[in-house]
């Protein structure tokens, strides 16, 4: 029951977070596009655009690991190796983030993105793998 528990949390933290990235990205475009900024020749239009559709494609990430959180919640199994590997890739990309927010953001940042990559690994550990179970080999205990 715990584990349905903790990957429905995370399921609804993951969607959370996804809506947020987007609305940010969003954001960002905005201000790039009001104050004409510019990268390296780039036109100011080519970074928005760059900006919203980045954050758009890492928000249908983070609603696709979401949605197989949702899948381990509901159908109470262990994902499969697909599933296993998206939800490994957010589990490394939080870490990776939380590393980063330290500096740029500040220590509230860095904790939400720690307690996110627990959530999604205390879901995978706790769906580990089904391993059938061994048989074991009678041996005589005579010499």
């Amino acid at each position: 029951m715990a584990r349905r528990s903790v990957a429905g949390i995370t399921a609804v933290v993951l969607a959370l977070e996804a809506i947020g990235i987007v609305l940010l990205h969003i954001f960002l475009g905005m201000v790039v596009d009001d104050q004409q900024m510019s990268l390296a020749g780039l036109q100011p239009r080519a970074m928005t655009l760059g900006a919203v559709v980045a954050g758009s494609l890492l928000g249908c990430y983070l609603l696709l690991c979401a949605g197989a959180l949702t899948r381990m919640a509901i159908s109470d199994r262990a994902p499969g190796s697909l599933p296993r590997i998206l939800l490994i890739g957010a589990a490394v990309l939080h870490g990776v983030l939380g590393a980063l927010t330290v500096g740029l953001v500040g220590w509230a940042a860095f904790a939400l993105m720690t307690l996110v990559l627990a959530l999604i690994v205390g879901s995978l550990v706790s769906y580990g793998e089904r391993l059938p179970p061994t048989r074991q080999v009678l041996r005589p205990t005579g010499r």
